[in-house]
C-alpha cells in the first residue's frame, strides 16, 4: 500500500513539477519499482495469473447461476427435484457404515414421506424442527424433507449435552425432534426440562424402555406415510433452510442461519472451483449437523448429480486420517477434506494451522479452555484448574489437558471421569490430568500456561501425578512411562 502510494507520489512530481515525457517517466518507475523489490511481484503475478483468471472465472459463473435461482425463486428442494427428473435410478447416497445405497429417488422418496408425515402432524411452513443424530442416510432426507414442506431443520451438534443440549433445543423454538436411537441416553437426561409440546421422534433400533415415555417411532410411521410430493411452499432462494450451531468456545452454542442462497453459493465454489465431474464421489468424513459436513458436501447431488460417501468413523473414533486416506485411495474416489485455522503464503495459498490461545481444536471440534475451566473447578469443589492442548503424535488439533490444583494429591478420579461424561461433550473432555500443589498465576491472575502446555504429558520432565482419560475403562488411569511409550506410538486410543 505504501509502495503504491509513493510511485503514484513520484508519477505525478515527475510528470507535472519536472514535465518528464511519459515514455521517460514509466522507465524510470518501472527500474524504481523493481529497484525496490518488485521483481518479488513479477515472479508471484507469473505464478498466480492463471489459478487467479480461472478463479475469477468462477466467481461470475457462481455469480449468474445465483441471480437466475434469484429470478426464478428456486429452492434447494426446487434444484433437488431437477436433479431426480433427470437421474432418478443414479446413485446419491453411500453410508461407509453400513455400505447402504441409496439413489436419487429412494432419497426423493423419503424426503417426501417426512414432509407429508410433518404436515399430518401439524408443522407448516416456518416452523422448525430439530435433527439430532449421527451420520447415516436418514439424515439428509430428513432436513431435505423438511424443507420441502418449508420447515427449518436445527442441525444439533451430537456432542452437546445436558445444558448446552438444552438451549440448542429451548432457542431454536423446535415443534418437533427427530433423534437418533444412539442419541437416546442424551435426550432422557434433559427430558423432564424441554416443552412438554415437543414432539419426540425416535429414528434407528426401537427400544421402548431406552426413550422417553412420550416418544414415537419414526421409521414405521415414515413407510406408511405418502411418498407424493408435497405441495410447494411460499418459499424463496433467500428464504431459511437450516440452523447449524457454533461450537460454544466463548458460551453456549448459537445457531446460525443457513439461506437457500448460502447454501448453493456454498456448494456451487467447492463444485467448479475443485473442477469436480459428473461421476466424481465427494468423501465426506465430517459429522452432517457440521457447517462444512454438510453444506459443502451437497455439491454433487444438487448441482451435477455426484454420489456421496460419507465415511461414520469420524463420530466414533476421532478423524483418523490414515483409514480416510487409505479407503478414499482405495476406492479410486476424490477426498475433499477441512482442517482449523488458516494461514495465506506469499502466492495466495492457504494452510492450516492450529489455533492459539484459549480455544484449541480436537476431535473436529473447538474447545473453549474457559469453559472447560469451569466446569472442572465446579467439579472439583473450586479448585484452581487450567486447561489447555497438548500435541500428540499421529493425532490432528491438541488433546485436552487439566493441571488441578491439589494440595494432597488425592482426587476420586473415577467419580470424576463419570460425573465429566454428563457434563462436557466429548471432544472438550480433558485427556491428560496433572496433579499439582499449586497454578501460578499472572499479575492479573490469569494462569502461566506456557511453561506447562511446554512440559505437556511426559512424565521423564513432569515430577506431579500424571494421568490419562483410558478409552477403553472409561477412567482415568495413571499415567506412567509405558503408557507414554504407547501413546507416543499410537497404540492407544484417545
Amino acid at each position: 500500500m505504501l509502495l503504491g502510494a509513493s510511485l503514484v507520489g513520484v508519477l505525478l512530481f515527475s510528470k507535472l513539477v519536472l514535465k518528464l515525457p511519459w515514455t521517460q517517466v514509466g522507465f524510470s518507475l518501472l527500474f524504481l519499482y523493481l529497484g525496490s523489490g518488485g521483481w518479488r511481484f513479477i515472479r508471484v503475478f507469473i505464478k498466480t495469473i492463471r489459478r487467479d483468471i480461472f478463479g475469477g472465472l468462477v466467481l461470475l459463473k457462481v455469480k449468474a447461476k445465483v441471480r437466475q435461482c434469484l429470478q426464478e425463486r428456486r429452492t434447494v428442494p426446487i434444484l433437488f427435484a431437477s436433479t431426480v427428473r433427470r437421474h432418478p435410478d443414479k446413485t446419491a447416497l453411500i453410508f461407509e457404515g453400513t455400505d447402504t445405497h441409496w439413489t436419487f429417488r429412494q432419497l426423493d422418496e423419503y424426503s417426501s414421506s417426512v414432509a407429508n408425515f410433518l404436515q399430518a402432524r401439524g408443522l407448516a411452513s416456518g416452523d422448525v424442527a430439530a435433527i439430532f443424530m449421527e451420520n447415516r442416510n436418514e439424515f439428509v432426507g430428513l432436513w431435505l424433507g423438511m424443507a420441502k414442506l418449508g420447515v427449518e431443520a436445527a442441525l444439533i451438534n451430537t456432542n452437546l449435552r445436558r445444558d448446552a443440549l438444552l438451549h440448542c433445543l429451548t432457542t431454536s423454538r423446535a415443534r418437533a425432534l427427530v433423534f437418533g436411537s444412539e442419541m437416546a441416553s442424551a435426550i432422557c437426561e434433559v427430558h423432564a426440562s424441554l416443552d412438554p409440546s415437543l414432539s419426540l421422534f425416535c429414528s434407528g433400533s426401537w427400544e421402548p424402555g431406552a426413550v422417553p415415555p412420550s416418544t414415537e417411532h419414526l421409521d414405521p410411521l415414515l413407510k406408511d406415510a405418502p411418498k407424493h410430493l408435497p405441495s410447494c411452499p411460499d418459499k424463496g432462494f433467500t428464504d431459511k433452510l437450516f440452523y447449524i450451531y457454533t461450537s460454544g468456545t466463548t458460551g453456549l452454542p448459537k445457531a446460525a442461519i443457513v439461506v437457500h442462497s448460502r447454501y448453493y453459493r456454498m456448494a456451487a465454489l467447492v463444485y467448479y472451483g475443485f473442477r469436480m465431474r459428473p461421476n466424481d464421489i465427494v468423501y465426506d468424513c465430517l459429522p452432517l449437523y457440521h457447517s462444512a459436513g454438510e453444506p459443502g458436501q451437497l455439491v454433487g447431488r444438487i448441482i451435477q448429480k455426484d454420489p456421496l460417501r460419507r465415511f461414520d468413523g469420524y463420530l466414533n473414533q476421532g478423524a483418523n486420517n490414515k483409514k480416510i486416506a487409505k479407503d478414499v485411495f482405495k476406492k479410486g474416489d476424490q477426498a475433499y477434506l477441512t482442517g482449523d485455522v488458516l494461514v495465506m503464503d506469499e502466492l495466495g495459498y492457504l494452510y492450516f494451522r492450529d489455533r492459539t490461545g484459549d480455544t484449541f481444536r480436537w476431535k473436529g471440534e473447538n474447545v473453549s479452555t474457559t469453559e472447560v475451566e469451569g466446569t472442572l473447578s465446579r467439579l472439583l469443589d473450586m479448585a484452581d484448574v487450567a486447561v489447555y492442548g497438548v500435541e500428540v503424535p499421529g493425532t490432528e488439533g491438541r488433546a485436552g489437558m487439566a493441571a488441578v490444583a491439589s494440595p494432597t494429591g488425592n482426587c476420586d478420579l473415577e467419580r470424576f471421569a463419570q460425573v465429566l461424561e454428563k457434563e462436557l461433550p466429548l471432544y472438550a473432555r480433558p485427556i491428560f490430568l496433572r496433579l499439582l500443589p499449586e497454578l501460578h498465576k499472572t499479575g492479573t491472575y490469569k494462569f502461566q500456561k506456557t511453561e506447562l502446555r511446554k512440559e505437556g504429558f511426559d512424565p521423564a520432565i513432569v515430577k506431579d501425578p500424571l494421568f490419562y482419560l483410558d478409552a477403553q475403562k472409561g477412567r482415568y488411569v495413571p499415567l506412567d512411562q509405558e503408557a507414554y511409550s504407547r501413546i507416543q506410538a499410537g497404540e492407544e486410543k484417545l
